[in-house]
């Protein structure tokens, strides 16, 4: 049984950092791109960032550049995401979800084939 778990949300003030991590399982890690997505209250769910197989490469929205790292290590199988300076516009559930497909890294939520079941992050200004 497939699972990713993530962790690390919570409430942080505007400037603030947060660091999530997403742990797997019931699946060959290191075969799979992971992204993390997000759902602010009351919109749609949205790429946040993206990472190859490898670690090799990454991708992010525009809007987290420069603030967001995401990192992976196939060996504990797990992936992180560190959030710099947030702002209140980054308050939403972070979902990260494995990618099985090979090639470059989606953005499309359709694309990929298991989720986990979020984490709340709150960023209060």
């Amino acid at each position: 049984q497939v699972q990713l778990v993530e962790s690390g949300g919570g409430l942080v003030q505007a400037g603030a950092s947060l660091r999530l991590s997403c742990a797997a399982s019931g699946l060959t890690f290191g075969a799979y791109h992971v992204g993390w997505f997000r759902q602010p209250p009351g919109k749609e769910r949205e790429f946040v960032a993206g990472i190859s197989w490898n670690g090799r490469y990454t991708d992010y929205a525009d809007s987290v550049k420069g603030r967001f790292t995401m990192s992976r290590d196939n060996a504990e199988r797990t992936v992180n995401l560190l959030m710099n300076n947030l702002k209140p516009e980054d308050t939403a559930v972070y979902y990260c979800a494995a990618d099985a497909t090979s090639g470059s890294i989606r953005k499309s939520d359709s694309s990929y084939d298991y989720w986990g079941q979020g984490t709340q992050a709150t960023v209060s200004s």
